[in-house]
Parts: structure tokens; sequence; C-alpha cells
């Protein structure tokens, strides 16, 4: 096979292939690394590499094929692993310059389970300073492009990772979501983005171990790749409070099933979200061609009052846990995302607190009564088409000024506060040409079922073309771009 059928392989098939002595897990990280060096430029969307330990370990993966030995779910895939994610022996920034040299001792628990599970780690994925934002930009490795329009937002946090795979990079990458960080990246360059549910990948270095607003998990370029990573990630981890015994092959496996008589249910902006006139009419039209699919795909309004503030204060508590001794010692050590939300968070009180988890249980028991009439709610991923990196962030919506740089987040966030499994599914391009995402939200702990459903809807998709996954012209993608690394100040060491 050549390199760039090498690379275009889906994850499931290259893992099937290098199983059957067809492809050589060497082979396959070679054409990654040759694709990395032909489109990086372009886009950015890679932080460290250790492509020679890489090359060790796709060696010894060869070897355990030739030799017979029991090989584990993702054995011999090459990886992409977030930049926020600890990586022993590889360079692990956070995207923050106070970590420039930092190089773990240990793998964090999800690393460790992808890595024993086979995967060679090829290199870590950009992500925002310490993941603040959907803006994958900071000044040790610079800002992502994204991959349709260079110039353009290709979303955060995990926005490296989203690159990689639409580019080809990669068959294969993790990513973390607090306020939508799966998903936003995922609906911004047409890939698979998945937010499982709390507890279900495990998290050792949770400050707030008990609080389930953030989570790790899997990103790929189909559905069925992106519960073959899922598959490895899963599974109890007793240093997760919230950890629970699963049974992770239930992931790997699609359940065959026929969306006829699906019962969907669909909002526009869950009645307090923001979104672009635009947008809202491109995902007009994409409910009345999935109408066409389904049983049922109708309107239902939600009652989420409160639900911004709410959010606020919750979110705010994790940087108050993560960054007190950083900000006490000197502000201006954090980046302007990061500082802002420390500084939003020292202003509330226990009583906020307590206010915004009783506010979150009000909210959560009413999306789940309203969830049990449908197989799943659908709405749009993200509130507008990607503007330029060299924004911040999203000041305005029609005209209306936003309140924080991470407002235009609310359609994923709200999810995140329901505590529901969700994932981001290419269904065509918007109004600009730019890939558009559904967020698909699932019955609680209902991942599997979830991941069945938006498997057989991407089959129904991909014969539409109104509604198949857009691919970028790579062609178009083999000049640097030098704006995308013109804001580091000092480049990092590599692990």
């Amino acid at each position: 096979m050549t390199q760039d059928s090498l690379v275009s392989l889906s994850a499931v098939d290259a893992r099937r292939l290098i199983g059957d002595r067809d492809v050589s897990p060497v082979e396959l990280l070679d054409a990654c690394i040759a694709r990395i060096e032909a489109v990086n430029p372009a886009v950015n969307a890679l932080a460290a590499r250790c492509f020679e330990r890489a090359r060790v370990e796709a060696h010894r993966a060869e070897e355990a094929v030739m030799q017979g030995e029991p090989l584990g779910l993702l054995h011999g895939l090459p990886i992409g692993v977030k930049d926020l994610e600890e990586t022993a022996g590889v360079l692990t920034t956070y995207g923050s310059p106070l970590y420039r040299a930092n190089i773990p001792e240990h793998d964090n628990a999800m690393v460790a389970r992808i890595r024993a599970a086979g995967a060679v780690v090829a290199a870590k994925t950009n992500t925002p300073e310490m993941g603040a934002g959907a803006n994958t930009r900071n000044v040790v490795w610079g800002a992502t492009g994204n991959p349709f329009a260079p110039l353009l937002n290709a979303g955060g946090s995990s926005g490296g990772s989203a690159v990689a795979l639409a580019t080809d990079m990669l068959p294969l990458c993790t990513g973390s979501d607090t306020g939508g960080s799966l998903r936003i990246p995922a609906a911004l360059c047409g890939v698979v983005g998945f937010r499982p549910s709390p507890g279900l990948v495990p998290s050792d270095r949770r400050e707030l171990g008990w609080t389930p607003i953030t989570v790790s998990g899997p990103m790929a370029r189909t559905v069925a790749d992106t519960r073959l990573l899922l598959a490895a990630q899963a599974g109890f981890d007793a240093r997760d409070p919230l950890g629970y015994e699963i049974d992770a092959d239930a992931f790997a496996q699609r359940r065959p099933m026929g969306i006829a008589r699906l019962r969907i249910g669909f909002t526009e902006d869950f009645g307090d979200c923001a979104l672009d006139d635009a947008t809202r009419a491109t995902f007009r039209a994409k409910m009345q061609k999935l109408a066409e699919h389904v049983g049922v795909c109708e309107p239902v309004a939600f009652d989420m009052t409160d639900v911004h503030r709410t959010f606020d204060v919750i979110r705010a508590q994790n940087f108050i846990a993560q960054f007190r001794e950083t900000y006490e010692r000197d502000p201006s050590l954090l980046g302007p995302n990061t500082r802002a939300n420390y500084e939003m968070g020292v202003t509330m009180t226990l009583a906020d607190v307590v206010w915004a988890h009783a506010t979150q249980t009000t909210l959560y028991r009413r999306f789940q009564q309203q969830l049990q009439r449908y197989d799943i709610i659908v709405s749009p991923t993200t509130p507008i088409t990607p503007f330029p990196w060299s924004q911040w962030h999203l000041d305005a919506i029609n005209g209306k000024p936003l309140d924080t740089y991470y407002r235009w987040l609310g359609l994923t966030y709200v999810i995140s506060l329901m505590t529901n499994p969700a994932v981001s599914l290419p269904c065509g391009v918007d109004h600009a040409g730019m890939p558009f995402g559904l967020q698909l939200i699932g019955a609680l702990r209902g991942d599997a079922r979830l991941l069945d459903i938006a498997e057989a809807l991407e089959t129904a998709f991909a014969n539409d073309d109104a509604l198949k996954r857009p691919t970028p012209d790579l062609a178009k993608l083999r000049a640097p771009v030098a704006e995308l690394t013109s804001i580091v100040t000092h480049p990092p060491v590599h692990g």
C-alpha cells in the first residue's frame, strides 16, 4: 500500500490489517510521520513529537504480531494525545509557558490505558493554555488553523486532535471536555468527538474528584473508530471517585439497528443559548433532511432558566482548585482566559456554590424527564461558522455582545451540566461551506446506545450529499502558514 492509502485507512481497518499481518505498524507510523511533515506546517496541529520512541514501539508491535503474541485493541496504531494529558517521557506543556520543560515521569490513567492496549503515542496535540477556551492557540506552540481554511478557528480545546484527524495525520486522537472541548473542534473540522458519561474514562488528576463536569474521551474520523478508542480508554480505576465497573468491550462492537423508527427531539438553542441566524437556518435545513430518515423528528422545548450562571460558578470552582497557588504567586503567569476564570471564581461565595449545585440538580431532573420521550435529542454543536483564530474569542452573536469569552459555547456546556453522553457527528457543511456538526445527546449513562445510533445515522448520511462528512482539500495544505507560529515567543524543548 502507498503511504497515502495507509493514512486514509480507518483505525478499525488498520487494526484488523495489522492483526492479519497485511499492514506493518512500522510502515503505518512512517506514513503518518510523512503526512505530518507534509501537512502540519499549514495547520500547526501538533505540539511535542516523539517519533524516535514511537518507531521503537512500532518495531516492538510488529515483532509481537509476527510472534503470534496476544494483541491489544489498539495494537500498533499511532495516536495523538492532547497536551493536557500527562505522558511519561514526553513533553507535556498544557499550552503554558510555566511548563515549557515539563516531562512527566508517569502516564496519567487514561494514557496508561491506551498504551497498554497497544497504541503508539506519536505526538501531543495542541490546546489553548490549560484548555481554557475554544480557540486552540497559545504562546508555547502557536495557533492551530482549521484544515478547511487555516486562518480560521479550529475550535478547542481539543483543536489539535481534531485537525490531526481531519488531515489524516493520525488515525486516532484523545481529547477532553468541560464545556464542549471534544465536540466543538470535531464540529468545526468535520470529525467525530464523543463526550462520555463522567467516570467512564478514568481520571486520576482532577483536583475536585467528585465534580463530573470535566471528562476525557475519544476523537476519530468515524463513529466506529471513536468507539474503538473508547473501548480502550474506558474502565474502572479506584483513583477516580466517579469510576465504576464497566464492560468496556461493549463499546467496541456496534449493535446493528435501523433508524426508521428512531424518535428524535431537536432544539435549536435549548431556549436560552446564543445562535447565529445563518447557523439556525442551516440547522433547520439539516433537520428537514434528517426527518426523511427517521420515524419522529420534532422540536422539543426546554426550560434552562439560570443555566449560564450555574455553569459559570461550577466551572470557576475548578479553576480555583487548580490555579490558586500560581495566581497568588503572580497572576501574570496565567494567560488571559485562565486568569479570567480564576478571578471570576474568587468573587463567588459559598452561597453562590450551593445555589449553583442546587440549580444544576433542578435542571438535570427536568432534562432527564424530557429525554424519556425520545431516543436522542439533537442540537447544533456550535452556534456559528468558524471565525478567525486571530480573534481570541467570539464577542457577539447576531450583534448582541457576549458577556464572557466562553458564552458562545452554551450549546455544549448545557449538556456538560446535564452529564448525559453526547457526540458531535459531521453533517455536511454550513452556509459558508465549512463543516457542520450535529450534537446528539443520549440517555443518562447510555453511551453504548448513543454510539449505536450515531453510527447508524452516519451510515445514512454517507449516501446523502447534504449530510455526509466533508473532507478538506489537502492539496491546499502543502505550504507553511507562518502566521500560525508567529505568536510563539520561545520554542520549547521536545520530549
